[in-house]
């Protein structure tokens, strides 16, 4: 079996042989196990199994192989001693903080974050007694006034969607280990490729596996890795009671997304950058916001951070939504739709889409104008694609 912590391999190669132990048929390819239980070889093994005492699968809820696989792979690639594979990135974080909090904690959350997320702090988490303070995800001096005695964790993702805000992760990892918290890190945007933030000081790292894990759009799934005690122990103990699962299907095709992970990001940031470039010329773009572009805020610190500034970018247009709309409804090629990471080029609105169920004045508050709109950039020519767009920015 190839063993990813026998030698040192380069992040390449565990995105294609880490976490697989071929089975008896002798596959090259990683096997699908679609079943919901197990057999015993007796009772006594039976009992040993559900109560820990030997390791196996027991019941795909929380041992299935090929879930498994998934696990261990990108538990290497991150750098994380534990993985536990969700049904959703929501999901995800849901469990993270079900396991990991209880009725009269504190977060403290970056006020950039992803319109369903906030849903699930002030709606849901604050429902079950979990207190959340939103932030400035880049101004420290924030996130330190908003720290209480019974503060459990600082929460961001970085870069943020849509307006791609880059925290700097040792700044606050330092902060929060000085104050008893832990760091939990959203890392679905750039994934381990451009970004390992256990390796900044960060304590959890989550995915939207739906995203650039997958990279075609075909399946939903999410996961929590850091260390083997509060993810290994605690996480993995809410998912096994309470159901979140990943299905091995699932788990198969991000398997395949993992496999060629590395080159089609660095495929999307490639065009990205040249994206960001063209837009930024474009007489009736007003601003474009991505973090490989030298006028974006935090350049300099994704230079330090980021391996590359990744795969999505927004941009507001000179106009109103209205206007804004009218770019997306010219386009012809580029596909509207709220997903992102996919080999497809993406266009949306997100004052009405992603973030429509935030606030008025909490989207004004994170950027999120009603003449912005966000691309997640696709694997097509860039020249096809910025020909798309001028179809309706020439119209403005």
């Amino acid at each position: 079996m190839f063993d990813p912590f026998e030698e040192e391999y380069d992040i390449q190669t565990l995105a294609v042989r880490a976490g697989y132990e071929q089975t008896a048929e002798q596959e090259n390819s990683e096997a699908i196990f679609p079943t919901s239980s197990f057999r015993y070889h007796s009772a006594e093994q039976a009992a040993r199994r559900f109560s820990g005492e030997e390791a196996g699968n027991v019941y795909s809820r929380f041992t299935n192989p090929t879930v498994r696989t998934f696990e261990q792979r990108l538990a290497a690639m991150e750098g994380a001693q534990a993985c536990v594979g969700t049904a959703s990135g929501m999901s995800a974080i849901l469990s993270t903080f079900m396991a990991l909090c209880q009725a009269g904690d504190h977060v403290i959350s970056s006020q950039s974050i992803f319109g369903t997320t906030k849903v699930l702090f002030t709606k849901y988490l604050m429902k079950f007694g979990i207190e959340v303070s939103f932030v400035s995800q880049t101004d420290l001096s924030e996130w330190q006034a908003a720290i209480k005695e019974n503060t459990k964790a600082f929460f961001l993702e970085t870069p943020s969607n849509p307006m791609t805000e880059v925290a700097d992760l040792s700044a606050l990892s330092a902060l929060a280990k000085s104050n008893g918290c832990w760091l939990i890190v959203d890392n679905c945007f750039c994934t381990p490729i451009l970004q390992r933030p256990l390796e900044q000081g960060a304590d959890i790292v989550i995915h939207s596996a739906t995203k650039f894990l997958d990279g075609q759009g075909r399946a939903i799934g999410g996961a929590v890795l850091g260390n083997a005690q509060l993810v290994g122990e605690e996480v993995r103990g809410f998912m096994r009671t309470c159901g979140p699962s990943m299905s091995p299907f699932n788990a198969w095709i991000f398997l395949k997304g993992l496999e060629t992970l590395p080159i089609r990001m660095r495929a999307h940031c490639e065009s990205a950058l040249a994206l960001a470039q063209w837009l930024e010329a474009h007489p009736k773009v007003e601003q474009v916001f991505y973090p490989g572009l030298k006028s974006h805020p935090q350049y300099a610190l994704a230079q330090k951070q980021q391996s590359a500034g990744g795969g999505l970018l927004s941009f507001r247009i000179k106009g109103t939504k209205d206007d804004a709309w009218t770019v997306v409804d010219s386009t012809k090629m580029l596909s509207i739709t709220a997903n992102l990471g996919d080999v497809k080029t993406i266009i949306t609105h997100p004052a009405t889409t992603t973030h429509c169920r935030v606030s008025a004045e909490d989207r004004i508050k994170a950027g999120i104008t009603d003449n912005l709109l966000r691309i997640s950039v696709g694997l097509e020519s860039i020249e096809d694609i910025k020909r798309d767009l001028a179809r309706g920015l020439d119209k403005l």
